[in-house]
């Protein structure tokens, strides 16, 4: 018989270890959401700092209702995948529908122990501890191992109380990881959902100017390079920018946009790069910037031309070195962006009166997109036209026309506000129209023709909304050798609503 002084020493050294497990198990599962990888770090910490022969956790299916091993010590992988049980069955299967534990003092005499994993030749001799994964009222699943026991070491209800301990920080862990799957599945669907909706091929465009704009996208989009856009208020500079993004390596990333022009020159700081906290009165605590957060993806600044000529150097360096301080900070921030801008404004005009620096000018003008207004490319009107009535329609649910005198007014109009101008203006003939046909005579005044254009009563106008719809769907066919699926696809419709449109202007016969 031992001293008792041995027992206590003993006694102590356990608790250590106890005490041990349980802080590294707590480390492993807060270390990552890798769930098999941490599952398997926790059987084999268990295993080297409590002498546990095998162990496993088992999670239940909420779906197919059957626990199988999601982590194991000691078994080999053959072993793992045979591991299934359904609820009930065996001891595994009744710890989950009893909710308790269940300990075995020797596996090779208990008929109800069924091995199935098959990684336990010799029977005789092992205990087998099993408690529940639980969290809260909910059974996750099943923490078991295999223990051999001997009168000089090791206690079952000393086991027990450990593995316990273990079963409630799994269960928390795998609820934590379970909220952090669906939240990265739902990230991943809205991304892909703005992934789809900002493709370049959903911008709307038939006009020479705007196939040599998403020619530049295509080409540029893959590389790191800088991207300016040009072009008036209005053209679509963002949506570019955007399909730009989602259509690069860094789509995954994210899309931070801010406009110099809104923000006050005093603030403007702080927004692009943050600041800390006591940096300024009311800087009550330590913000991350713009650039921080888009680290890995895409900064677009809109109305690049406005920023003032105190933080032209910061953004120089951000491009030169992808490195900045916050404002009140020492500390270097090195980042990965990249830089999309955008400007309504005569930059060229900006650097000759020393408003825009000349080196973040040459520095930004690596890859110059123009975006034509929509006076240069009207023959995009009636199908800009087209799809805002039927955006508009659904979403006020209504069945709205237009009729061809009013689609000749919209296309001969020069339209100074472009795209969003024309955009604005279906929206409020949709809404206020009382008719289920929009005439000329319901055109805002500037847009009306001029009076020495004459109508005769009824007969239809030459260029029509008919004969311009016939003319796009030829062009597109020509433009595709008549190949009808491509010509579909740069219209942006259906390979079945070309074919239908060809034979109602007969185009083919």
């Amino acid at each position: 018989m031992k001293p008792l002084t041995d027992n206590k020493t003993a006694l102590i050294l356990r608790k250590n270890r106890e005490l041990t497990a349980i802080l590294e198990v707590s480390k492993v599962l807060t270390a990552s959401f890798a769930l098999e990888q941490n599952l398997s770090s926790v059987m084999s910490t268990l295993a080297s700092l409590l002498e546990m022969q095998r162990g496993c956790v088992f999670l239940l299916d909420s779906m197919s209702k059957e626990l199988r091993i999601i982590a194991a010590h000691g078994l080999a992988k053959e072993n793992i995948e045979r591991g299934k049980y359904r609820i009930g069955e065996g001891i595994v299967g009744r710890v989950v529908e009893k909710g308790v534990p269940m300990v075995i003092p020797n596996i090779g005499k208990e008929p109800l122990f069924l091995n199935r994993t098959g990684s336990r030749p010799k029977k005789d001799g092992i205990s087998f501890l099993c408690v529940p994964v639980k969290f809260k009222n909910e059974i996750l699943g099943v923490l078991s191992v295999d223990r051999i026991y001997s009168e000089e070491e090791g206690d079952v209800d000393d086991d027990l109380r450990v593995l316990n301990i273990v079963a409630s920080l799994i269960a928390q862990f795998v609820k934590l990881w379970e909220s952090f799957e669906r939240v990265e599945k739902e990230k991943e669907s809205l991304k892909k959902e703005l992934k789809g909706r900002y493709k370049i091929e959903n911008i709307i465009g038939l006009s020479d100017r705007m196939q040599e704009v998403f020619e530049a996208v295509h080409r540029v989009a893959p590389s790191k390079a800088s991207v300016i856009l040009r072009g008036e208020s209005g053209t679509g500079k963002e949506l570019i920018a955007k399909a730009i993004h989602y259509m690069s390596p860094r789509s995954k990333g994210p899309f931070v946009k801010i406009n110099c022009a809104s923000i006050p020159e005093g603030l403007l700081e702080s927004e692009l790069f943050g600041h800390e906290k006591g940096a300024f009165t009311g800087a009550i605590a330590s913000r991350n910037g713009k650039f921080e957060l888009a680290n890995g993806g895409t900064v677009f600044l809109d109305e690049i031309g406005d920023l003032p000529v105190t933080l032209q150097p910061k953004i120089l360096r951000v491009l030169q070195e992808r490195e900045f301080e916050r404002v009140g900070g020492e500390k270097t921030i090195k980042i990965d962006v990249r830089l999309i801008a955008a400007t309504s404004r005569n930059l060229e005009e900006l650097v000759s009166k020393g408003k825009f620096r000349e080196d973040l000018y040459y520095r930004l003008n690596v890859v110059p997109v123009f975006l034509p207004a929509l006076r240069d490319r009207k023959e995009d009107v009636p199908i800009l036209t087209e799809h805002f009535l039927n955006r508009f329609n659904e979403e006020n649910r209504k069945s709205i026309l237009i009729s061809p005198e009013a689609l000749r007014a919209l296309v001969e109009y020069n339209w100074p506000g472009n795209v969003r101008e024309l955009e604005n203006t279906i929206e409020r003939l949709v809404v206020m129209s009382v008719r289920n046909t929009i005439k000329a005579p319901d055109l805002p005044v500037s847009l009306k023709l001029p009076a020495s254009v004459e109508y005769h009563g009824k007969e239809p106008v030459k260029t029509g909304l008919k004969d311009i719809e016939k003319t796009m769907v030829v062009n597109a066919l020509e433009k595709t050798n008549w190949v009808q699926v491509k010509a579909a696809k740069l219209l942006g419709i259906t390979p079945r609503q070309i074919g239908y449109k060809i034979k109602k202007y007969r185009i083919l016969e």
